[in-house]
């Protein structure tokens, strides 16, 4: 079995860029990822109440060029007035094609 390494960027922030952030890894070159909703605590607190819809995980499996493009749009575009976190390492993947 071959394995392919890539890059696993994971973006954790509030529902309402859930969509701009998919747009914007899709625009980036991602050819897939998967979200989870999810809840915690962090610089910015807890959220008070769900009335804007929990938090949302958006996992993508890219190639590290990709991943490096995504990371710094994302943190350009969101990290002075957003709940956002990125965070990303190196995985290794069965089908690596598929990614890139």
């Amino acid at each position: 079995m071959d394995l392919t390494e890539l890059f696993l960027v994971t973006i954790v922030t509030e529902r309402i860029l859930r969509d701009e952030i998919i747009d914007l890894i899709k625009d980036q070159g991602s050819k897939g990822h998967t979200i989870t909703d999810t809840f915690g605590e962090g610089s910015r607190g807890t959220r008070v109440s769900d009335f804007e819809g929990k938090n949302v995980k958006i996992e993508t499996v890219v190639s590290r060029e990709v991943g490096n493009k995504i990371i710094d749009t994302v943190s350009e575009a969101y990290f002075e007035n957003y709940a956002v976190i990125v965070y990303a390492h190196p995985v290794k993947v069965v089908r690596g094609d598929k990614y890139i």
